[in-house]
């Protein structure tokens, strides 16, 4: 009996598929199953050469779940298959399910959760199983397990021939971690974006220019290597005047590549060069086959940059390195290239900032000019008037008439002087400086002229 090809007979007239075992005995060892969910767990558990169904020949839909099952179609899905009997405990899984749950443990007879541990449920529905018992509707949820796996369970109803309402559930689970973390890190890269040049009133009114910067350069550098995963970052403003790629931020790099002088020309001057005049990505694989990368981070051997791009300008570069050649994949290139697009939106709005404190500083100063310039003028011209009566007569009211001259034209150059002091300053102004006159730059000049006006405009 023991070297006799085994059969799993299935039916539900029990004499029946006793009599037909019993014919079969001598020539085969017969199985008998008593239900649909037992004949399916004698298949997850042994080995037979066939299957026999007694009474139920006519049910075509049941012989096929049959032949899908135990011809091995079901066992090469990409996805879990799981079969759940009116307890929610499993009757019938494929190998696939296994691998899913990383387990190597039968799982006949266990509850569905207990085979992932304990799985967060994250909905829309939070009881798909009992949800397809009991409204013989098919339904959906999503599992967590861990911190970065998540599964589709969608739960489907069954009914046995011969039963009006539901006793089984087909399960199939889906690993849809990759984008699941994908669409998060998206969703993280536009919340960083909002955050990066997210700056309160009272941030405005109190931090500087160049602390403004440096919160800037913080936030990046935090978001590029708790967000992006990337550790090595150089990010490079281009000078619209010369060309010529300043250095921003730069965590990682060697001091000799972070202080070489690079320019937005596509020969020459390595990939950042490249990027910053093509305005083209470029992702470099392999750094020690590639005829554009130049030395940056300590052994480095793979390379990605991007520009920063508003308006169809090019701003400057991002640049991340690793020391692991092909560390950089699409999806790594597609995020950069997002997060770049945040980066350069809050340059703008950093550089439009600054664009304002220069204009008020320089509204600022002019307006104290134009009300000092009148009640100036008069008190020069009457020292000037005191002055002359006293030449020759008073030495020491001559000296200190002199001397209010003197103190009076000298206010006017510090207050201009103070103007340029509180001005900030910056590589690419968005707003056009003052011209700067320089053959009139220390000169005293006389005007004189009775219309007011004639004596503003000098002034101005």
């Amino acid at each position: 009996m023991a070297d006799s090809p085994r059969i799993l007979i299935l039916g539900e007239n029990d004499q029946q598929v006793g009599a037909f075992a019993d014919q079969l005995r001598g020539a085969y060892d017969p199985v008998v199953a008593g239900s649909m969910q037992a004949g399916l767990a004698q298949l997850n558990d042994a080995e037979f050469s066939g299957i026999c169904l007694v009474g139920i020949e006519d049910d075509p839909q049941f012989f096929a779940g049959l032949l899908l099952q135990h011809g091995g179609i079901l066992q090469q899905l990409p996805d879990g298959v799981v079969l759940l009997d009116s307890s929610l405990d499993i009757v019938w899984y494929n190998p696939r399910f296994l691998e899913l749950a990383e387990t190597e443990e039968p799982a006949n007879g266990m509850g569905f959760y207990d085979v992932f541990g304990t799985p967060d449920i994250l909905g829309p529905d939070f009881c798909p199983f009992h949800t397809a018992l009991g409204s013989g509707v098919a339904s959906k949820s999503t599992l967590r397990v861990g911190e970065r796996s998540y599964f589709q369970v969608q739960a489907t109803p069954v009914v046995t021939p011969g039963q009006s309402a539901a006793n089984m559930v087909v399960v199939l689970v889906r690993d849809i971690s990759a984008e699941t973390l994908q669409q998060q890190k998206l969703n993280a890269i536009y919340q960083a974006g909002l955050e990066l040049g997210d700056l309160a009133p009272q941030e405005i009114l109190e931090m500087s220019v160049d602390d403004r910067i440096e919160l800037l350069k913080s936030k990046i550098i935090n978001y590029t290597q708790d967000l992006l995963e990337f550790e090595t970052v150089e990010i490079r403003l281009v000078d619209q005047a010369t060309k010529r790629l300043e250095p921003l931020l730069v965590s990682g790099m060697e001091k000799l590549a972070a202080d070489r002088v690079l320019y937005a020309k596509p020969q020459g001057n390595g990939v950042t060069g490249f990027v910053a005049a093509t305005g083209q990505s470029y992702l470099c694989a392999d750094t020690a086959n590639d005829p554009l990368y130049l030395p940056g981070a300590p052994d480095a051997r793979s390379s990605l940059t991007v520009p920063l791009i508003l308006h169809d300008q090019i701003l400057g570069t991002f640049n991340v390195e690793s020391t692991h050649p092909g560390a950089f994949s699409e999806n790594d290139l597609q995020f950069l290239e997002l997060f770049s697009r945040e980066v350069a939106v809050a340059l703008n709005t950093l550089e439009l900032l600054v664009s304002e404190k220069i204009t008020t500083a320089s509204e600022s100063i002019n307006a104290v000019l134009r009300e000092v310039a009148r009640p100036g003028d008069e008190v020069i011209n009457d020292a000037a008037r005191v002055l002359d009566r006293y030449i020759g007569h008073e030495p020491n009211v001559t000296e200190r008439l002199q001397r209010i001259l003197k103190h009076t034209r000298d206010i006017k150059q510090l207050i201009q002087k103070v103007g340029e002091a509180i001005t900030p300053k910056v590589t690419n102004p968005t707003v056009p400086p003052r011209p700067q006159r320089p053959k009139l730059r220390g000169q005293r000049i006389l005007v004189a002229d009775d219309d007011d006006t004639v004596r503003e405009a000098a002034h101005e």
